[in-house]
């Protein structure tokens, strides 16, 4: 993931609480630039890649959309996109957020068609087994840490009310040693990587997030941000997302189809004969 990934009710088929107006204009200013990506030197730390199962039809490219909700509270320019136009996504959930929006829980779980929602963690840590900063941000810095993260996010999720248990784990910044990916695995999870990087962290600008969804292919997964609603990178993916279904992309979340990683994230390792 790009550098700065670290800093994102006439339409609804079931009721909803009101929600309270809270984004900002697109114009609102970004947030400061990142801090340099990895300090102190250790095992090789990867970036996995995620691609869905293609439709192979040219005219309705198959495409998953994912939000992170790392923390803050609720980006609805896209919540209420995707409550409008029926647009299925899988939201990734921290502990955090979810303790600051169960409004928005509530209006995920009254959509269960459109909403699949997946464990980001306890407290947005980095998955990563040994002690080093990832974007400025410390590490889970042991195994033990690093699944308590996983289990700590899974564990908040089903006291918020999420019946369903998730499959898929996304950790803090994409990063993940390779013994920590073996370790999420080993607790039952595929590990969520993605192909296209739509909002770098909520911090690129309304055009570049849109350029960078027009430049989607059959089988993509986006990563962009739910949870920065005085960002303007929100706009842009409400209106990106506008301009893929004008397109006619077909879109669907992780648990919909197969989809494929790579560095073992989502298949185990052969054993060695």
């Amino acid at each position: 993931m790009h550098a700065r990934l670290f800093a994102a009710a006439l339409f609804l088929a079931a009721p909803i609480p009101a929600l309270a107006e809270n984004a900002a204009p697109p114009s609102a200013p970004a947030a400061p630039a990142a801090k340099p990506a990895i300090r102190a030197a250790g095992p090789r730390l990867v970036e996995p890649h995620l691609h869905i199962e293609k439709s192979k039809d040219p005219k309705r490219p198959r495409v998953a959309l994912t939000f992170d909700a790392c923390m803050g509270q609720t980006d609805k320019r896209i919540l209420y996109t995707l409550l409008e136009k029926r647009i299925p996504a899988t939201i990734f959930v921290t502990a955090r957020w979810l303790k600051h929006n169960p409004d928005t829980v509530k209006v995920f779980l009254a959509n269960p068609d459109l909403f699949e929602l997946e464990d980001h963690g306890e407290n947005h840590i980095p998955a990563i087994d040994y002690a080093t900063t990832v974007y400025g941000i410390a590490t889970a810095g042991s195994p033990v840490a690093v699944g308590r993260e996983v289990a700590g996010g899974a564990d908040a999720m089903k006291a918020a009310g999420i019946e369903t248990a998730p499959r898929w784990f996304r950790g803090a910044t994409a990063k993940y040693d390779l013994s920590a990916i073996r370790e999420i695995r080993a607790m039952g999870y595929r590990v969520a990587g993605y192909s296209v990087n739509g909002d770098d962290g909520s911090l690129l600008g309304a055009a570049g997030v849109e350029k960078r969804y027009a430049a989607v292919k059959d089988g993509d997964v986006i990563i962009s941000h739910i949870n920065q609603p005085t960002h303007a990178a929100g706009d842009g993916i409400a209106k990106a997302i506008l301009a893929l279904k004008e397109r006619g992309v077909d879109f669907v979340r992780l648990s919909d189809v197969d989809a494929t990683g790579d560095f073992e994230t989502t298949t185990q390792a052969k054993p060695t004969l």
